[in-house]
């Protein structure tokens, strides 16, 4: 963050400490502000070429090569300090005076680029945020976003996997061993409490209470929830603990962590993206299957078995009951799909 644009660095920050986004949402809205940043510089052209590094976003191409051979404290090294100080002020006031119709025209530029309208609106929503930041703080008087539509977006059916491919993945890993001990109760942990991945990997130990059959969550912008996690899944979880702890490895585990990998370090959400790949291999399912789609799987059970709609908003973490909304189309297919098959003049 200390390379980017002292305002935009403001907002980061303003992300990170006040809203406790993850890191990886906060290079989300970094590298959408960069590219609107050249697309306000330079147009067009200097957006297509704005996947350049961050720390050069506020830097021309005189200051950069003034830079490579003055070195620090070399010639040209007051000449950078001058020009990179400029560079950022033009570039403030272009951000803070910037209309709708500049708006607009970047997502033009994003269609004609042919982003996908997922895309687009992500970015739009960056700037609204942004937006909404700089107003709060006083730079600007008006919000430019405020009269702007977020792009329609074509309705994907969110992909999940039915009972007899949920099981087969379930029993894959052999957890006659600590590292498949540890896969077969992550994998029921995903599917039966419906937890993001990063929650997963962000599980203490202590967050299980096995007598409840309840699991502590920590969620996006570090809000908490009590979750239901069935019994299955747990009595996986203490296996693999309990060979964990028999472990003679063990001392030098992380104590805390609920799924270490095996140098005994809390695992990664790379690590359990590799997992499942594995798993699904050997299963031979779909390959394309993630670590979300069994949270999709989780939800749209959950509804076909009759759950409450804001029963599975609660559980599954969502702010808005329009997210989990998405779930009702599958529950919609399948009841049309049941009434096709039951209904004797379907």
């Amino acid at each position: 963050m200390s390379h980017e644009h002292p305002l935009v660095s403001e907002f980061l920050n303003y992300l990170r400490y006040e809203r406790h986004f993850s890191p990886h949402t906060g290079k989300c809205y970094a590298a959408d502000l960069h590219q609107f940043s050249q697309f306000l510089l330079g147009g067009a052209e200097a957006a297509i070429n704005a996947a350049a590094p961050a720390s050069r976003m506020q830097m021309p191409q005189n200051v950069q090569q003034q830079q490579q051979h003055g070195g620090a404290g070399g010639p040209g090294t007051v000449a950078v300090a001058t020009q990179t100080s400029a560079q950022a002020d033009v570039l403030r006031q272009k951000l803070l005076v910037a209309d709708a119709n500049q708006i607009r025209s970047f997502l033009a530029f994003l269609t004609d680029r042919e982003y996908s309208k997922a895309t687009a609106a992500r970015k739009l929503a960056t700037l609204r945020s942004f937006y909404k930041f700089c107003l709060r703080r006083g730079y600007i008087q008006t919000n430019p976003v405020a009269t702007i539509r977020t792009p329609k977006q074509e309705k994907r059916l969110p992909k999940f996997l039915d009972i007899a491919q949920i099981q087969k993945l379930l029993c894959t890993p052999d957890d006659t061993s600590l590292l498949g001990a540890r896969d077969r109760a992550m994998l029921e942990t995903l599917y039966s409490t419906g937890v993001r991945v990063s929650e997963l990997v962000a599980l203490n130990v202590d967050d299980l209470d096995p007598v409840n059959g309840q699991l502590r969550v920590r969620g996006k912008g570090r809000k908490e929830r009590i979750t239901p996690i069935g019994p299955t899944a747990v009595t996986a979880i203490r296996r693999y603990l309990d060979m964990r702890q028999k472990d003679p490895r063990n001392p030098s585990f992380d104590r805390a962590a609920m799924f270490v990998n095996k140098h005994g370090q809390r695992l990664s959400t790379r690590s359990v993206r590799r997992k499942l790949d594995k798993y699904l291999s050997e299963a031979g399912l779909d390959p394309s299957i993630s670590p979300h789609t069994l949270r999709h799987t989780f939800a749209t059970h959950m509804l076909n078995n009759g759950a409450d709609l804001r029963s599975v908003q609660e559980l599954l973490g969502h702010q808005s009951l329009s997210t989990t909304q998405v779930y009702t189309h599958v529950t919609t297919s399948q009841l049309k799909k049941d009434y096709d098959e039951s209904h004797p003049r379907a």
